[in-house]
């Protein structure tokens, strides 16, 4: 066994296992820890700290970067571990997902090998439809292509500081000033739109630039203050300890909250510069800790696609089924290290001389993007029928969603779209859960003579109450503005009927279970509800309100293709109806409508569920596309039911 390098440092050991053990509590469901997922931003601190420290040391020595030679270490050291676990993820995933998931998941194999995989997630998360970003077995790879994207630029930005002017100072200008534009943005984009602060990667490097800063402030300035040193190293755990214990998911993440992680992690970097060997440095140099820090990458590579795919497996994974999964996550961790990752970067050959690791690496990341498009490929080949349906089936958009009629988050001046040309008129208003009625209504419109003109919007409930929507992290302020637009022309329209849906109040609470969101009162509720139809009623207007369909705990699509997968019946998905149907509210929410003049309540609940279980699959069909929308071709099928309860109301 080598001996540690002379400029070994335990404390940064130490921190990369603090680093590592959030990130892990909190993927392994830990509540104790809820901001263990600001363990990445340490990470990114180390990183700023490590590769600035190299870099301006080499510049100061020889005036030049030898840039081949940098990133063959980075290759060795990163590559070889990370691309064997993407495919060891794809070779189990080929036993656990159904195919259609084989094919989405690959393609972030295929972004991930690439090391882009956090500019894919950026368009993931804006697509409202998308499937469940928390099943994707290579989400966590995102940090380590922001990592790379820095590596890549970090030297051209201090090459150019020291070309501009010698010197360090001007290197520390550079970093600081590139910081600040970066934390700015960063921190204004938070509130705007936060993909784009968490996974764009200019934006968080003023993480690493902190870092950085840090490996060029003068240690003897703490050298000769032990007190003062001890002191940093105290108030830098704490600053990590409370990231840990207070933060959440549904926090302005990274935002100002991301400097305290990062703050904390350059005052214990900054302690142990300084020689600071007691207290809290003395503790992250303790042997567990430096066992679990050399282990830090491979722990990071290993341990989400073991608790993705457990937790495929098993229901409501019990705390030992959690411990047992972190016993697999260090077994593999250990041999990945020991028989991959460490001998290749420690490898005399590769090391003898730069194209030696590069060219291989290169070759590395080719078969791996290859691979993953090819495993892509193959995945959906050869699927029998019924895969292919329900594929299809979760796939086919409603009628106003397949022609750009349901309006985006931004939107505040509505824009209705017409479908048919009868002369009278009925009005479909609501969020995507009135778009999934779209196609039986307008079909059964066109049928009667009437034209459907639509007012849909995302998320934007017709019930006027403001709420928080979690993926603008805010209350939808556009909502509010678009509604009272939206009632203003209903109401101008003069329509026969008005047909109004919307995401049932349990629905969003289930949806937002755990993740500490602003609660809508029952009271609020009731009141938008009844004033949204109070004001079409006072207009004249009659209204049918379409009860809200039941809501399942997983994405439908996914869970019948993966029961049909395993020889399973599509029974296995479905759910209690005490779970699912919402009864005692709609009862809340039927006597709210039929108290209001020319309002009437439309129950279609009995098309999917009997007196105790809510169906997924029926009469052959998917019914579901994912946990709360209609599948579109079920939808279709409804439509009889929509014209004998729906449309017969105009003539009520």
């Amino acid at each position: 066994m080598s001996a540690p390098s002379p400029d070994f440092r335990p404390d940064i050991e130490g921190l990369r296992a603090l680093a590592v053990a959030g990130v892990v509590a909190f993927h392994f469901g830990l509540t104790a820890l809820p901001g263990g997922f600001a363990g990445v931003d340490i990470f990114f601190a180390i990183s700023g700290y490590l590769i600035t420290r190299h870099l301006v040391t080499e510049i100061s020595q020889t005036g030049r970067l030898d840039l081949l030679r940098f990133y063959a270490r980075r290759a060795r050291r990163l590559l070889p571990a990370a691309l064997f676990v993407i495919a060891a993820t794809l070779a189990a995933g080929a036993i656990i997902l159904s195919p259609e998931e084989q094919a989405l998941y690959s393609k972030g194999a295929m972004w991930a090998s690439a090391y882009m995989i956090n500019l894919w997630l950026i368009r993931w998360s804006f697509d409202y439809f998308a499937n469940d970003a928390a099943n994707n077995p290579f989400i966590h790879y995102w940090s380590l292509s922001v990592e790379e994207q820095f590596y890549l630029a970090w030297p051209a930005l201090l090459m150019l500081a020291a070309w501009l002017r010698p010197g360090k100072r001007t290197i520390m200008l550079g970093m600081g000033i590139a910081g600040l534009v970066s934390f700015a943005i960063c921190a204004w984009l938070t509130t705007v739109s936060q993909p784009w602060a968490f996974y764009f990667s200019p934006l968080r490097a003023w993480e690493f630039a902190a870092g950085g800063l840090a490996s060029m402030a003068p240690a003897w300035l703490l050298q000769k203050r032990p007190r003062l040193g001890l002191a940093l190293s105290l108030c830098g755990l704490a600053l990590i300890a409370f990231a840990y214990l207070t933060f959440s998911e549904e926090a302005p993440f990274p935002g100002f909250l991301a400097l305290v992680p990062v703050a904390g992690t350059v005052l214990l970097l900054l302690a142990g510069a300084a020689g600071v060997r007691d207290g809290v440095n003395a503790a992250l140099a303790l042997p567990p800790l430096q066992w679990v820090g050399k282990l830090s990458y491979s722990l990071y590579l290993w341990h989400w696609p073991v608790i993705v795919y457990a937790g495929m497996l098993v229901d409501d994974l019990t705390l030992a089924q959690r411990l047992a999964c972190l016993g697999l996550t260090l077994a593999l961790s250990a041999l990945s290290y020991h028989l991959i990752e460490n001998p290749i970067r420690r490898n005399g050959w590769l090391m003898a001389n730069a194209a030696r690791a590069l060219v291989p690496a290169l070759l590395l990341t080719g078969t791996g993007v290859a691979a993953a498009y090819g495993n892509a490929a193959l995945a959906v080949r050869g699927q029998d029928p019924e895969q292919r349906e329900i594929a299809a089936s979760a796939a086919k958009p409603a009628t106003a969603r397949a022609t750009a009629c349901v309006e985006g988050y931004d939107t505040v001046a509505p824009k209705p779209c017409v479908f048919g040309d009868g002369r009278r008129m009925i009005a479909l208003f609501g969020d995507s859960h009135a778009d999934h009625w779209s196609t039986p209504v307008i079909e059964a419109g066109k049928k009667n003579g009437y034209r459907v003109e639509t007012w849909l919007k995302s998320s934007c409930r017709p019930s006027r109450f403001s709420y928080f929507v979690t993926k603008l992290n805010r209350d939808y302020r556009e909502c509010d503005q678009w509604r009272e637009q939206a009632i203003k022309e209903i109401i101008a329209a003069k329509p026969s009927l008005v047909v109004i849906s919307e995401l049932a109040l349990t629905s969003s609470r289930k949806m937002a279970a755990g993740k500490g969101e602003p609660d809508t009162p029952d009271a609020v509720w009731r009141a938008g509800l009844r004033s949204t139809l109070t004001s079409l009623s006072k207009a004249g207007l009659k209204i049918a309100f379409i009860r809200d369909v039941p809501f399942n705990d997983e994405n439908i699509d996914t869970c019948v293709s993966r029961a049909l997968w395993r020889d399973k019946a599509p029974s296995l998905c479905d759910q209690t109806r005490a779970d699912a149907a919402n009864d005692k509210m709609a009862a809340v929410e039927r006597e709210i409508v039929t108290s209001v003049p020319n309002a009437s309540y439309v129950d279609l609940t009995d098309r999917f569920c009997n007196a105790t279980t809510c169906h997924v699959f029926i009469d052959g069909q998917l019914a579901f596309r994912d946990q709360h929308h209609l599948a579109t071709p079920f939808a279709e099928s409804l439509e009889p039911e929509v014209e004998k309860r729906v449309i017969s109301k105009v003539g009520r």
